[in-house]
Formats: C-alpha cells, structure tokens, sequence
C-alpha cells in the first residue's frame, strides 16, 4: 500500500514538472512576439531595445529581390547609338533589348543622342537609373555598362563594324542579317535605332520584353523623379491642371513638313533645316497633303479650338509641357485670349498668373534634366 502510495506521488510530481517547463517553452515562444509585456521581469535575450529593432526592420522595406540571371550562350556584343528624342530613344531602347535578348547577345547600355535639336549631352545614367535597369533584365539578357577591355580597346582603335539598320524591320532580319555580323565581327554598333523593329506582327514574347523593358526597366533617376513631384505640388498650389504637350516645335515642324499657318520666312527656314538632317529622309514635302493624311498636328490656334470645343473652364490652369512653340507669341496670341492661365516654364510670373512655376526649378545644371523639360 505504502509503495502504491509512493508511485502514485512520484507520477503526480513527474506531470507537475513536465507540465511546467512545456508552459516556460510556450510562454518564451510567445515571449519573441510580444515581448515584455509577457514575460515582465523575466531573465531573458529579449529587451525593449531588441524591441524597438524588430518593430523598425518589420516596418522597413523589404530587401529587392533580384530576379535569377538567365544563363546563354553569348554569340557576341550589341552597341547601339539612339537618336531622336526622348520618346523615340526610350522606345528603341525597347527594341533593342528585345532585339539582343532573341540574339542571345550582351547588351551594352545605350547610349543617348547628343546630336539632334535639342544638343543634350545626356549620358543614359544621367537620366534612368542604370543599375535597375541592368538589374531588372537580369533573367532576360545580359547587359554590361560597358564592353569588356580587350574588345573596348578595339572599338578605341576604330576596329568595329558600324550599320544602320533597316526600318521596320522584322525581327527574323536581325536573326539573318544581324546575327551573323555579331558572330563574325565579335561587337557590331547600330548607328540608328528610331523605328528599326516593326511594332506588329512579331512575336507575343517580343512585345511583352519591349513592354517590361518600357514599364518596369526603364526607371528615371530619383533626381528626375523627386523634380516631377516638385512640379506637381506647385501646380497643385492653385487647383485643377491641364498639362499639354503640342507637338509643335521647329524640329517636329521641320521633319514632318507641316506648316500650316507659318508665314513664307518659317517655311523657308524650316525647309533648310530638313535639309540639314541627311537621315531625315523626306526632303520635298507637300504640307497640305500631309495634313489631309491626317499626319500633322494640332496648330495652337486649332488646339484653343479643341479646348473650347471641350468646354475646358477658361481658369483652368494649362501647362505646355513642351520645347518653344514655333513662331512664339504670335501663335500662341489665340490661345492665350481664350484661356487666361496658360504658360510655359520660364514664363515670367506676371505673364500668365503667379501660377507658373520658375525656370531655377529645373535649370539646376543638374545633367539629365533638359531633355525632360524641353530645354
């Protein structure tokens, strides 16, 4: 009896003690989630300061992760030189990329146009964020910042093969005509990008990379970014905003052909400038054909119109997002009567409205910015 009696505590006390440390192990799990307000007074590695870190590095961003790099065969190097404008160097940005990844060749970072209208001196770095870029293709093509020295020295000494390539090509022409030069030659240098990859008709994982590349890869600097932010709080200052961006500079007016409205002195001027521009292809051009294709744009006077047409409210204000119209003031006269906040940047304030923002706002000398702002 006495021994049954002995057994019976030695179990009671077993269970007591097995059933304590299994609450100390769940009450220390819970102890790393909610911390001190458990296990007040407790011995333990959690503090409040180790607290207070956890607290910060679960609010903070999470870390980017890198997508994997996409392992090829590298049949050589693409350079490419875009010209144009911005719009027209981001889109053959696009389609050079998509052009290298379906090469399975290495990308170098392109480099901008320092030729044209505008004379940018622009490197790609100066204006998107060129490691994102690189970063953010990593599983679709290789792209390198720059050539590798055995093969940059021989582009140093003029030993490389230059072409334009063909516009609105498909990209099967790459495949037979492109790749083989790449393959022969090492490093191959496309001295022209507008337009030189058809924009239908090709593969749906060619659009989709050109895509990607345009929505996601292309990212501006956060200068450039922290500047359209800029830009819009003061535009926001004083109520509802148009931005417009009409299209009617003298070096759009110049290759298009399109000079409805220009007295005979402009059409003459910019008649010499298309012929200035040898890759400008369309020198003899008739203006009012052109415009009855439909391939010409709006003239500010036809834009009031449209506006008005819109029912646009006269005190909205109007910012032409834009390079200098032509003929300045003289076409902008009607646009200005009828809508009564409506300017450019630089715009002095008593011109237009207070409204406008000034021209120190995005002529810091910072690189990168006037291509942006139609400098």
């Amino acid at each position: 009896m006495v021994s049954r009696s002995r057994a019976k505590l030695w179990m009671i006390r077993a269970t007591t003690s097995v059933l304590v440390w299994t609450c100390l192990v769940q009450l220390t799990a819970l102890g790393e989630m909610w911390g001190p307000r458990v296990l007040k007074g407790w011995p333990s590695c959690f503090s409040q300061d180790s607290a207070a870190l956890d607290i910060k590095s679960s609010s903070a961003v999470p870390a980017r992760v890198l997508p994997p790099k996409r392992v090829y065969k590298n049949n050589g190097y693409l350079m490419v030189s875009c010209n144009g404008g911005l719009n027209q160097m981001r889109a053959a940005i696009c389609d050079m990329v998509a052009i290298a990844r379906y090469l399975n060749v290495t990308l170098i970072v392109p480099e901008l146009d320092k030729t044209s209208f505008w004379a940018d001196p622009s490197e790609f770095q100066d204006i998107f964020d060129v490691d994102h870029f690189i970063t953010s293709l990593r599983d679709e093509v290789r792209i390198l910042k720059e050539l590798p020295p055995r093969l940059k020295r021989r582009v140093e000494l003029g030993m490389i093969y230059t072409m334009p390539p063909i516009s609105w090509s498909d990209i099967s022409y790459y495949h037979d005509q492109i790749l083989p030069l790449i393959r022969k030659y090492k490093v191959v240098h496309l001295n022209r990008t507008d337009a030189r990859l058809a924009n239908n008709g090709q593969p749906m994982e060619i659009q989709k990379l050109r895509c990607r590349v345009n929505f996601i890869a292309l990212r501006f600097t956060s200068q450039i970014e922290e500047l359209g932010r800029r830009v819009i709080r003061l535009l926001r200052q004083n109520g509802p905003f148009l931005v417009l961006h009409l299209r009617y500079e003298m070096d759009m007016l110049a290759f298009s052909g399109c000079t409805q409205g220009c007295n005979s002195e402009e059409v003459e001027e910019l008649t010499r400038m298309r012929y200035a521009y040898p890759w400008w292809k369309e020198k003899i051009i008739n203006s009012d054909l052109k415009r009855k294709d439909g391939l010409c744009p709006l003239t500010p006077e036809e834009t009031a119109l449209t506006l008005k047409a819109l029912d646009i409210d006269r005190n909205v204000q109007i910012y032409i997002a834009a390079g200098e119209i032509y003929g300045g003031e003289r076409r902008m006269a009607k646009s200005c009567s009828s809508l009564s906040k409506i300017g450019q940047k630089g715009d002095s304030a008593g011109t237009n409205g207070p409204w406008v923002f000034p021209e120190s706002l995005v002529s810091d000398g910072s690189p990168g910015l006037s291509r942006l702002t139609g400098e």
